[in-house]
């Protein structure tokens, strides 16, 4: 790897998604910082809205979710919770792209160390923040995917390995420091495929961890 790359590695920064559309399976709605993001935050960014009452003018209309694909769409997570990051198809990596499109999700500013999957110091406190929020009961029930990315530099091999191993790190700190079910955290990578940025390909913004609640916005567990 050239020093150039390795250079732009000393920098590189990593989110997890926020509120709306995810970043880069979708359209971005806002960003938190590294320092001024709060467990609070998060729950609220990840926890899906309160199922709509029907009334009696609406009861007979279409729904907002088909129940036959939200039944697919929970038979497709169940597959792959407790699975590794590298056992993902490439079918599948792209299956959860495609759900995740429309989930709750949130995005923080997550530093690594030199061309590592080592978490910055400076980044803890959001990581932490992160984990907090994760064992609120607004949350119990839900499945979350940390989803791994890069920018355009490299080669797509390295990317994917830095993507997964990135993903990896920050599931590994949330089991070890806050106890969260393993299989509830669904690691991916995506290497460089899924660029925030298309227009700069080589910014930071573009180097990140996404995460998401893939429970159904209108029928998550509690």
């Amino acid at each position: 790897m050239s020093r150039f790359f390795a250079g732009r590695e000393l920098s590189a920064i990593l989110s997890l998604l926020t509120m709306g559309a995810a970043l880069s399976f979708g359209t971005a709605s806002a960003v938190a910082g590294d320092n001024n993001v709060t467990a609070d935050q998060i729950v609220r960014a990840l926890a899906p809205p309160p199922p709509q009452p029907l009334t009696r003018g609406l009861s007979m209309g279409p729904q907002t979710d088909d129940p036959a694909a939200v039944a697919a769409e929970g038979r497709f997570v169940q597959t792959i919770r407790g699975r590794t990051t590298r056992s993902l198809s490439v079918s599948e990596r792209e299956e959860i792209a495609t759900i995740a499109k429309d989930k709750p999700n949130i995005d923080l500013e997550i530093t690594f160390d030199y061309n590592s999957a080592n978490i910055s110091a400076k980044s803890l406190p959001s990581v932490q923040a992160l984990g907090k929020a994760l064992t609120n009961p607004d949350l119990k029930g839900s499945t979350f995917i940390v989803a791994g990315h890069t920018d355009a530099a490299g080669g797509e091999g390295y990317n994917q390995d830095l993507s997964e191993r990135r993903a990896d790190s920050i599931k590994r700190y949330l089991t070890d420091k806050f106890g969260i079910a393993g299989s509830d955290l669904v690691t991916v990578g995506y290497g460089k495929s899924k660029l925030k940025d298309q227009a700069n390909p080589l910014a930071e913004i573009n180097r990140r961890v996404q995460v998401v609640n893939m429970a159904n916005k209108t029928t998550a567990s509690k």
